[in-house]
């Protein structure tokens, strides 16, 4: 009779995310890249024409809807100036590598300039006259003084 087959430490774990999204290290992956380009001050085409896709696979992968491979990580990394191991600097559970390379800080202002709602935020505001985006960026700023006096005062 033969034994049932006992499935490795390797076999189980690549089990355990099947069908249930994106894993957390792809998305922390794709924001750590996001991050990266913005604080560069390099647009998702300039970055996607420098390493040879187009930008909506450039967006797939800071969105973690694609994995990014080995080779287009370093290809990323090469071309942002910065070596490909940054990308996973503060993923937590990275063990002794993240203790030994403290992470960058990560502003939130930049992480929410690279979502998704920040892009189409963006792409609006672009749209309106210079005047009016203005008077709208006065209003966001007059909203989020009062949102904080009034949580100061809770």
């Amino acid at each position: 009779m033969p034994k049932p087959k006992r499935l490795g430490r390797f076999q189980a774990g690549a089990q355990i995310n099947a069908g249930s999204g994106p894993h957390p290290a792809d998305q922390h992956v794709g924001r750590q890249i996001a991050t990266v380009r913005v604080q560069s001050d390099i647009s998702q085409a300039q970055l996607a024409r420098s390493i040879g896709i187009s930008f909506q696979q450039l967006q797939k992968y800071e969105n973690a809807r694609n994995r990014v491979s080995a080779s287009m990580l370093y290809e990323i990394g090469r071309s942002l100036d910065v070596p490909a191991g940054r990308f996973f600097q503060g993923l937590p559970g990275n063990g002794e590598a993240t203790a030994a390379a403290a992470p960058l800080p990560v502003d939130e202002r930049l992480e929410f300039i690279a979502s998704a709602e920040g892009r189409r935020l963006i792409e609006g505001l672009m749209q309106l006259p210079p005047r009016v985006r203005g008077r709208v960026s006065s209003l966001i700023a007059a909203l989020g003084e009062e949102i904080a006096a009034g949580l100061r005062e809770s």
